[in-house]
Protein backbone atom coordinates (compact mmCIF):
# COMPACT_ATOMS: atom_id res chain seq x y z
CA UNK A 1 0.00 0.00 0.00
CA UNK A 2 3.35 2.09 0.53
CA UNK A 3 3.97 1.48 -2.90
CA UNK A 4 0.47 2.42 -4.26
CA UNK A 5 0.71 5.86 -2.38
CA UNK A 6 3.89 6.53 -4.87
CA UNK A 7 2.50 4.67 -8.22
CA UNK A 8 -0.93 4.94 -8.26
CA UNK A 9 -2.37 6.41 -11.78
CA UNK A 10 -3.81 9.12 -12.07
CA UNK A 11 -7.27 7.64 -13.75
CA UNK A 12 -10.11 9.57 -14.44
CA UNK A 13 -12.72 7.41 -12.50
CA UNK A 14 -10.76 7.67 -8.97
CA UNK A 15 -11.41 11.12 -8.52
CA UNK A 16 -13.16 11.72 -5.05
CA UNK A 17 -16.53 13.52 -6.82
CA UNK A 18 -17.10 10.48 -9.14
CA UNK A 19 -20.52 8.96 -8.50
CA UNK A 20 -21.04 4.78 -8.46
CA UNK A 21 -23.09 5.16 -11.75
CA UNK A 22 -19.53 6.96 -13.30
CA UNK A 23 -17.58 3.72 -11.70
CA UNK A 24 -19.75 1.06 -12.99
CA UNK A 25 -19.37 2.48 -16.58
CA UNK A 26 -15.34 2.40 -16.11
CA UNK A 27 -15.65 -0.82 -14.75
CA UNK A 28 -18.10 -2.46 -17.81
CA UNK A 29 -15.59 -0.70 -20.07
CA UNK A 30 -12.16 -1.96 -18.89
CA UNK A 31 -13.58 -5.52 -19.62
CA UNK A 32 -11.17 -6.47 -21.96
CA UNK A 33 -10.34 -3.74 -22.97
CA UNK A 34 -7.14 -1.56 -22.34
CA UNK A 35 -7.13 1.43 -19.98
CA UNK A 36 -5.49 3.90 -22.65
CA UNK A 37 -9.17 3.09 -25.28
CA UNK A 38 -10.93 3.74 -22.12
CA UNK A 39 -10.02 7.17 -20.71
CA UNK A 40 -11.49 9.34 -23.36
CA UNK A 41 -14.76 7.20 -24.20
CA UNK A 42 -15.44 6.97 -20.54
CA UNK A 43 -15.17 10.91 -20.31
CA UNK A 44 -17.39 11.82 -22.79
CA UNK A 45 -20.11 9.31 -21.74
CA UNK A 46 -19.89 10.73 -18.14
CA UNK A 47 -20.26 14.01 -19.73
CA UNK A 48 -23.25 12.81 -22.06
CA UNK A 49 -24.96 10.53 -19.80
CA UNK A 50 -24.45 12.03 -16.03
CA UNK A 51 -27.06 9.97 -14.92
CA UNK A 52 -28.92 6.49 -15.48
CA UNK A 53 -32.26 8.06 -16.59
CA UNK A 54 -30.22 9.86 -19.18
CA UNK A 55 -28.96 7.03 -20.76
CA UNK A 56 -32.03 5.20 -20.30
CA UNK A 57 -34.03 7.81 -22.58
CA UNK A 58 -31.51 7.65 -25.44
CA UNK A 59 -32.46 5.13 -27.84
CA UNK A 60 -30.07 1.41 -28.01
CA UNK A 61 -28.71 2.45 -31.15
CA UNK A 62 -27.87 5.56 -30.38
CA UNK A 63 -25.67 3.67 -27.13
CA UNK A 64 -24.28 1.32 -29.49
CA UNK A 65 -23.49 3.99 -31.96
CA UNK A 66 -21.56 6.24 -28.69
CA UNK A 67 -19.81 2.36 -27.89
CA UNK A 68 -17.40 2.99 -31.16
CA UNK A 69 -14.72 0.28 -31.19
CA UNK A 70 -14.60 -0.20 -27.95
CA UNK A 71 -14.93 -3.85 -28.97
CA UNK A 72 -17.57 -6.54 -27.49
CA UNK A 73 -20.70 -3.91 -28.06
CA UNK A 74 -22.90 -6.17 -26.33
CA UNK A 75 -21.89 -4.33 -23.10
CA UNK A 76 -23.40 -0.85 -24.45
CA UNK A 77 -26.67 -2.89 -24.94
CA UNK A 78 -26.04 -4.27 -21.67
CA UNK A 79 -25.02 -1.14 -20.09
CA UNK A 80 -28.53 0.63 -21.34
CA UNK A 81 -30.87 -2.14 -20.25
CA UNK A 82 -29.02 -1.14 -16.59
CA UNK A 83 -29.45 2.51 -16.93
CA UNK A 84 -33.76 1.58 -17.57
CA UNK A 85 -33.37 -0.78 -14.55
CA UNK A 86 -31.62 2.16 -12.09
CA UNK A 87 -34.34 4.71 -13.38
CA UNK A 88 -37.71 2.66 -13.18
CA UNK A 89 -36.26 0.82 -10.04
CA UNK A 90 -33.79 2.39 -8.10
CA UNK A 91 -34.93 5.83 -8.74
CA UNK A 92 -31.00 6.93 -10.62
CA UNK A 93 -29.26 5.46 -7.67
CA UNK A 94 -27.01 2.52 -7.79
CA UNK A 95 -27.38 0.08 -5.51
CA UNK A 96 -24.17 -0.39 -3.18
CA UNK A 97 -24.84 -4.09 -2.14
CA UNK A 98 -23.13 -6.71 -4.18
CA UNK A 99 -26.52 -8.97 -3.70
CA UNK A 100 -28.44 -6.46 -5.16
CA UNK A 101 -25.89 -4.91 -7.85
CA UNK A 102 -26.42 -9.03 -9.15
CA UNK A 103 -29.23 -8.20 -9.61
CA UNK A 104 -28.92 -5.62 -12.64
CA UNK A 105 -28.43 -6.81 -16.35
CA UNK A 106 -25.29 -7.21 -17.20
CA UNK A 107 -23.97 -6.98 -14.18
CA UNK A 108 -21.50 -10.23 -12.76
CA UNK A 109 -19.92 -11.10 -9.70
CA UNK A 110 -16.40 -9.25 -10.89
CA UNK A 111 -18.14 -5.69 -11.19
CA UNK A 112 -20.85 -5.91 -8.85
CA UNK A 113 -17.85 -6.24 -6.45
CA UNK A 114 -15.71 -3.89 -8.05
CA UNK A 115 -18.48 -1.21 -7.50
CA UNK A 116 -19.53 -2.09 -4.29
CA UNK A 117 -15.34 -1.62 -3.19
CA UNK A 118 -14.39 1.29 -5.10
CA UNK A 119 -17.65 3.53 -5.52
CA UNK A 120 -18.67 2.29 -2.00
CA UNK A 121 -15.95 1.08 0.30
CA UNK A 122 -17.47 -2.40 0.89
CA UNK A 123 -14.83 -4.63 2.24
CA UNK A 124 -15.77 -6.77 -0.45
CA UNK A 125 -12.88 -9.03 -2.28
CA UNK A 126 -12.15 -7.88 -5.80
CA UNK A 127 -10.58 -10.21 -8.10
CA UNK A 128 -9.71 -9.89 -11.92
CA UNK A 129 -6.81 -11.45 -13.95
CA UNK A 130 -4.37 -9.07 -12.46
CA UNK A 131 -5.14 -9.92 -8.68
CA UNK A 132 -5.51 -13.50 -9.66
CA UNK A 133 -2.12 -13.48 -11.10
CA UNK A 134 -0.02 -11.71 -8.55
CA UNK A 135 -1.63 -14.11 -5.69
CA UNK A 136 -0.83 -16.78 -7.97
CA UNK A 137 2.79 -15.48 -7.93
CA UNK A 138 3.10 -14.42 -4.70
CA UNK A 139 1.25 -16.61 -2.31
CA UNK A 140 1.47 -20.26 -4.89
CA UNK A 141 4.83 -19.73 -6.55
CA UNK A 142 3.24 -20.32 -10.05
CA UNK A 143 3.46 -18.17 -12.85
CA UNK A 144 0.22 -17.84 -14.89
CA UNK A 145 -3.23 -17.51 -12.93
CA UNK A 146 -4.75 -20.29 -14.38
CA UNK A 147 -8.71 -20.59 -14.74
CA UNK A 148 -10.80 -18.51 -12.43
CA UNK A 149 -11.94 -20.94 -9.35
CA UNK A 150 -14.16 -20.36 -6.63
CA UNK A 151 -11.25 -20.26 -4.56
CA UNK A 152 -9.75 -16.69 -5.94
CA UNK A 153 -12.22 -15.65 -3.92
CA UNK A 154 -10.74 -17.09 -0.60
CA UNK A 155 -7.79 -16.20 -1.41
CA UNK A 156 -8.21 -12.70 -1.91
CA UNK A 157 -10.04 -12.29 0.82
CA UNK A 158 -7.79 -13.77 3.47
CA UNK A 159 -5.27 -10.72 2.04
CA UNK A 160 -7.72 -8.03 3.14
CA UNK A 161 -7.28 -5.69 5.87
CA UNK A 162 -9.39 -5.84 8.76
CA UNK A 163 -10.38 -2.04 8.54
CA UNK A 164 -12.67 -1.20 6.25
CA UNK A 165 -10.82 1.83 4.93
CA UNK A 166 -8.00 -0.19 3.86
CA UNK A 167 -9.67 -2.79 2.53
CA UNK A 168 -10.98 -0.84 -0.09
CA UNK A 169 -7.12 0.87 -0.92
CA UNK A 170 -5.75 -2.65 -0.78
CA UNK A 171 -7.78 -4.10 -3.49
CA UNK A 172 -6.94 -1.04 -5.78
CA UNK A 173 -3.58 -1.13 -4.69
CA UNK A 174 -2.90 -4.96 -5.50
CA UNK A 175 -4.60 -4.30 -9.06
CA UNK A 176 -2.46 -2.02 -9.72
CA UNK A 177 0.90 -3.92 -8.64
CA UNK A 178 -0.77 -6.89 -11.24
CA UNK A 179 -1.14 -3.98 -13.92
CA UNK A 180 2.44 -2.41 -13.74
CA UNK A 181 4.74 -4.37 -12.28
CA UNK A 182 3.56 -8.27 -11.88
CA UNK A 183 2.80 -8.05 -15.54
CA UNK A 184 1.82 -11.30 -17.40
CA UNK A 185 4.67 -11.13 -19.70
CA UNK A 186 8.12 -9.34 -18.54
CA UNK A 187 7.16 -8.79 -15.08
CA UNK A 188 9.19 -6.08 -13.15
CA UNK A 189 10.55 -8.40 -10.02
CA UNK A 190 13.01 -5.74 -9.24
CA UNK A 191 10.40 -3.04 -8.68
CA UNK A 192 7.97 -5.01 -6.85
CA UNK A 193 7.09 -4.23 -3.06
CA UNK A 194 6.54 -7.44 -1.98
CA UNK A 195 9.50 -8.70 0.52
CA UNK A 196 8.59 -12.44 -0.09
CA UNK A 197 6.96 -14.14 -3.37
CA UNK A 198 7.03 -17.64 -3.40
CA UNK A 199 7.39 -17.89 -7.28
CA UNK A 200 10.61 -15.89 -7.29
CA UNK A 201 11.78 -17.89 -3.90
CA UNK A 202 11.06 -21.54 -6.23
CA UNK A 203 12.91 -19.46 -9.31
CA UNK A 204 10.75 -18.35 -11.50
CA UNK A 205 9.49 -21.35 -12.70
CA UNK A 206 8.28 -21.02 -16.23
CA UNK A 207 4.52 -21.71 -17.39
CA UNK A 208 4.04 -24.86 -18.86
CA UNK A 209 0.11 -24.31 -19.64
CA UNK A 210 -0.39 -23.37 -22.95
CA UNK A 211 -1.91 -20.21 -23.67
CA UNK A 212 -4.70 -19.44 -26.40
CA UNK A 213 -3.85 -16.37 -28.15
CA UNK A 214 -6.95 -14.41 -29.44
CA UNK A 215 -6.05 -13.18 -32.79
CA UNK A 216 -8.72 -10.46 -34.20
CA UNK A 217 -7.70 -10.00 -38.01
CA UNK A 218 -9.73 -12.42 -39.64
CA UNK A 219 -12.36 -13.75 -37.05
CA UNK A 220 -15.99 -13.31 -37.19
CA UNK A 221 -15.33 -10.82 -34.55
CA UNK A 222 -13.75 -8.40 -37.11
CA UNK A 223 -16.42 -8.93 -39.40
CA UNK A 224 -18.85 -8.02 -36.82
CA UNK A 225 -16.95 -5.26 -36.39
CA UNK A 226 -16.52 -3.83 -40.19
CA UNK A 227 -20.74 -4.39 -40.39
CA UNK A 228 -21.22 -2.38 -37.96
CA UNK A 229 -19.00 0.09 -39.08
CA UNK A 230 -21.25 0.43 -41.93
CA UNK A 231 -24.28 1.16 -39.72
CA UNK A 232 -22.40 3.43 -36.89
CA UNK A 233 -21.67 5.79 -39.79
CA UNK A 234 -24.64 5.86 -41.10
CA UNK A 235 -27.73 8.68 -40.22
CA UNK A 236 -30.50 6.21 -42.17
CA UNK A 237 -30.62 2.08 -42.57
CA UNK A 238 -27.62 0.76 -44.84
CA UNK A 239 -28.62 -1.29 -47.60
CA UNK A 240 -27.54 -5.26 -48.37
CA UNK A 241 -24.99 -4.26 -50.67
CA UNK A 242 -23.24 -1.58 -48.50
CA UNK A 243 -23.44 -4.60 -45.82
CA UNK A 244 -21.69 -7.33 -48.95
CA UNK A 245 -19.28 -5.18 -49.54
CA UNK A 246 -17.49 -5.00 -46.21
CA UNK A 247 -16.05 -8.95 -46.27
CA UNK A 248 -15.32 -10.36 -49.68
CA UNK A 249 -13.28 -12.88 -48.81
CA UNK A 250 -15.37 -15.40 -47.46
CA UNK A 251 -19.39 -14.95 -47.78
CA UNK A 252 -20.18 -17.54 -45.79
CA UNK A 253 -18.00 -15.95 -42.48
CA UNK A 254 -19.95 -12.59 -43.33
CA UNK A 255 -23.58 -14.49 -43.48
CA UNK A 256 -22.48 -15.80 -39.82
CA UNK A 257 -21.26 -12.58 -38.30
CA UNK A 258 -24.61 -10.87 -39.82
CA UNK A 259 -27.07 -13.32 -38.14
CA UNK A 260 -25.01 -13.51 -34.97
CA UNK A 261 -25.48 -9.81 -34.51
CA UNK A 262 -28.80 -9.75 -35.53
CA UNK A 263 -29.71 -12.74 -33.21
CA UNK A 264 -27.78 -10.72 -30.18
CA UNK A 265 -30.15 -7.65 -31.15
CA UNK A 266 -27.22 -5.49 -32.13
CA UNK A 267 -28.43 -5.17 -35.73
CA UNK A 268 -31.97 -5.17 -37.19
CA UNK A 269 -33.43 -6.34 -40.31
CA UNK A 270 -36.08 -3.75 -42.28
CA UNK A 271 -39.00 -5.30 -44.27
CA UNK A 272 -37.13 -3.65 -47.68
CA UNK A 273 -34.19 -5.59 -47.30
CA UNK A 274 -32.10 -2.81 -45.32
CA UNK A 275 -30.44 -3.25 -41.88
CA UNK A 276 -30.07 -0.47 -39.29
CA UNK A 277 -28.67 -0.17 -35.62
CA UNK A 278 -31.88 -1.47 -32.77
CA UNK A 279 -34.50 0.99 -32.77
CA UNK A 280 -33.57 2.88 -35.40
CA UNK A 281 -35.76 0.97 -37.88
Amino acid sequence: MAWFDVHERDLPWRKPEVTAWQILISEIMLQQTPVVRVIPKWTEWVARWPVPSAMAETGVGEVVRAWGKLGYPRRAMRLRECAVVLAERFDDVVPADVETLLTLPGIGDYTARAVACFAFGQSVPVVDINVRRVIARSIHGVGDAGNAAKSDLTDAERLLPAERARSTRFSAAIMELGALVCTAKNPSCHACPLSHCRWVELGRPAVTTPKKVQKFAGTDRQVRGLILDQLRGSAEPVSRSRIDAVWTTDVGQRERALDSLLTDGLVEALPDGRFALPGEA
